[in-house]
């Protein structure tokens, strides 16, 4: 897909904000008032809901994936108003998604091409999950869980998160998609950085439509699989396990992790389950599979891994979005350490990855 390159530049310095005199006279060249700074932040909630109306609208697709387009004709695509769809696009194209190309006609940028449906891991189901309102509404409302500690949407819609979701097909499907895109970028990047060469048995855990065991059992063909999620979730992995070719190595499971898992496994893999769980129940979950895998398995842990102090880090906003939507949490190593301990295992190491997640190794202690 051809796209144009842009370079995203943010608006840091004083010149940038209207009237100049952003600068401080004490800050250094280049370096923002903190008052601008703030009001850039407070920019980045409206660059999230044009982003979230983008992605919902289906703009990203309309556009032709190498040329440009003209605003009358994208709206007349997409069913908007050219008018206020060139305001957003101007806006969103001063971030570097998509580029103005010439007076009111837009082409791609590599950043806007993530959000066409069939883009090599495409996040447009991520971003219209971001935007529906039962999210939005929990993220309005997170000054609950600053006060109390509790997940705001639990406050907002009177139900944990997949609770609701189980009476919501449509909701479900699209947070199943959304967590399958991205799960699949940092499933990736976890294959090529460890080597599950020896393994006979991998169940995955939370492992929902089946896209890390198809991932897995493709790259390494001695190996079968066990994908294990709810009863009403795990059906849905038998497609996915199809196309992968894989099917005939690949078992599906449903059950509730909380309660037990499928014995027998040398590898039990938990992709982006551990941080939506309570330390209570990632103890539990961990303590059940500590029960039945084999002498000589690991646990497999691909979540983010919390740096200390003020280092910048993805996990460190997932955690909120953690403590927005579950009782979950995104953890330190210190704290996967500890949750080892309590579930009669022992941290053996951890593989830092390129995506924003970490792959964490636990055995028996």
């Amino acid at each position: 897909m051809a796209t144009v390159e842009t370079t995203d530049e943010a608006s840091v310095g004083g010149d940038s904000w209207p009237g100049g005199g952003g600068r401080d006279a004490g800050s250094p060249p280049g370096v923002a008032a903190p008052t601008v700074r703030m009001i850039e932040f407070q920019d980045g909630l409206r660059l999230a809901h044009l982003l979230c109306a983008i992605a919902e609208i289906g703009v990203a697709d309309a556009v032709p994936p190498d040329g440009a387009i003209g605003v009358a004709e994208l709206a007349e695509r997409t069913g908007t108003n050219p008018g206020t769809l060139y305001r957003a696009l101007r806006a969103v194209a001063s971030r570097g998604v998509f580029t103005e190309v010439a007076p009111a006609t837009f082409a791609l940028t590599p950043l806007a091409a993530t959000l066409r449906s069939d883009a090599a891991g495409s996040l447009r189901d991520t971003f219209r999950l971001q935007g529906q309102p039962f999210i939005r509404e929990a993220y309005a409302a997170i000054g609950h869980s600053l006060r109390t500690g509790e997940p705001s949407f639990e406050h907002v819609h009177g139900t944990s998160l997949f609770s609701y979701l189980r009476t919501r097909p449509e909701a479900s499907q699209l947070f199943s998609d959304a967590m399958g895109n991205a799960a699949r970028q940092v499933q990736r990047a976890a294959l090529e950085a460890y080597d599950l060469s020896g393994a006979r048995r991998l169940v995955d855990v939370g492992g929902a439509h089946g896209q890390l065991v198809a991932a897995v059992l493709a790259r390494y063909p001695t190996l079968t699989g066990v994908v294990f999620d709810r009863p009403e979730v795990v059906p849905g992995a038998a497609d996915v396990l199809r196309a992968a070719g894989v099917a005939d190595r690949a078992e599906l499971v449903g059950g509730d992790y909380l309660r037990s898992v499928p014995g027998g496994g040398d590898v039990y893999v938990i992709s982006h389950v551990t941080h939506q769980l309570s330390d209570e129940d990632a103890v539990t979950v961990l303590t059940n599979i500590r029960a039945v895998m084999a002498p000589n398995a690991r646990i497999v842990i691909i979540d983010p891994v919390i740096p200390d102090g003020d280092v910048a880090h993805p996990g460190k906003f997932m955690d909120i979005t953690m403590m927005a939507l579950t009782w979950g949490r995104d953890r330190t190593e210190a704290e996967f350490s500890d949750l080892f301990a309590r579930s009669g295992l022992r941290h053996a190491r951890t593989v830092a990855l390129s995506a924003p997640s970490s792959v964490v190794v636990a055995t028996a202690a």
